[in-house]
């Protein structure tokens, strides 16, 4: 017999392998992309400004080699705001991405349902008081936390609705700013001047001691996130799967809202309540590379700190008004696509409540 005839049938590989195999390619070219854009935006923020610095020659100076005064000039004044956007951006975008997928919810954020503002009224009451600026952190992580109660306690009774949520959020949210408003009215007014600048959300005056607390405590919580992300796909399936897999569903879900909400308070401790990074970055992700992996959570962390890192340069070197926070550039970006979402969430066929 001819061996040319005796052929082994070739096994088909299935469709769903092809797919997640171009999607993970996708998700590392976006990611070197941004990272790319990133080590850009950073040589930028250190080599701009009113004595101008080469950019390698700053990124030299930011590890302690070059010049004595660009080494002075780099890690002393321009690093601490340059890293502390850099991780709150991506501690914000991941606390974003999170929230969305344990609650199911694309209008889930922390400064919308009021994390942030948790954490607004924690460290204005610190700032007020004249307490030192070392517990501004953990005043922010209190906060959060106090407004993850409130919002669990007030939202959470009868099962939640994408409607509920955000509405509960909203009116948490608001609640929270009249307290902090109130801080800065009653207070002294050198203290109330500088608690009203970081309620907008800056990254001015950022100092080591603060980017070094804060920022290995957002480390840490988007280290936890990367390892918590199996959970997250369990539950992406939906409870009764994520129960047949051996997962407690409202257990998990808790404990995952949690770490969210603490690394939205202490990303917040360091620049402010910068609105809508956490809430439109884990969209662009996903529009970019696709469903969630463990690949785009990574590309999210990125994505926002990129975000919050290129608009505070634009605060910085391109509008005609100086002195303006980041949170102004954020929010002005942010609220359209805000609308856009909830005016997708209203149509009839976009889905119903978030159980």
């Amino acid at each position: 017999m001819n061996a040319q005839a005796v052929r082994t049938p070739r096994t088909p590989r299935p469709r769903h392998v092809g797919v997640l195999a171009r999607q993970r390619r996708r998700t590392a070219l976006l990611a070197v992309a941004v990272l790319a854009l990133l080590v850009v935006l950073l040589a930028l923020g250190l080599s701009t400004g009113e004595v101008p610095v080469a950019p390698l020659d700053a990124l030299r100076a930011l590890v302690g080699f070059g010049d004595a005064g660009e080494v002075m000039l780099v890690q002393d004044l321009r690093a601490p705001r340059v890293l502390a956007a850099v991780v709150a951006g991506a501690g914000l975008a991941v606390a974003g991405s999170m929230m969305q997928r344990v609650a199911r919810n694309p209008l889930a954020a922390p400064d919308v349902i009021g994390v942030t503002g948790g954490a607004s009224l924690g460290a204005v009451a610190v700032i007020a008081s004249g307490v030192s600026a070392t517990w501004t952190p953990l005043a922010a992580l209190g906060g959060g936390l106090l407004a993850a109660v409130l919002l669990a306690a007030l939202a959470w009774r009868g099962g939640v609705t994408v409607t509920r949520l955000v509405l509960v959020g909203l009116a948490v949210q608001s609640g929270l700013a009249a307290a902090v408003n109130l801080f800065i009215v009653r207070f002294p007014a050198e203290l109330a001047s500088s608690a009203l600048q970081w309620t907008t959300g800056s990254v001015y005056g950022r100092n080591w001691t603060e980017v070094n607390i804060g920022g290995s405590l957002v480390l840490a919580g988007i280290a936890l996130a990367l390892l918590g992300h199996r959970r997250l796909a369990v539950l992406d399936l939906g409870d009764e799967p994520a129960g047949a897999l051996g997962l407690a569903p409202n257990a998990a879900r808790l404990q995952l809202l949690l770490a969210a909400v603490v690394l939205a308070s202490v990303a917040a401790a360091l620049t402010g309540p910068v609105g809508f990074v956490a809430l439109a970055v884990p969209h662009i992700v996903r529009f970019l590379a696709g469903p969630p992996t463990l690949g785009t959570l990574g590309l999210t962390a990125l994505c926002g700190a990129a975000l919050l890192l290129g608009a505070d340069l634009v605060v910085l070197h391109l509008l005609p008004v100086h002195g303006l926070p980041v949170g102004v550039v954020t929010a002005t970006l942010g609220a359209p696509w805000l609308l856009v979402l909830m005016m997708r969430q209203m149509k009839p066929n976009a889905g119903s409540a978030a159980r």
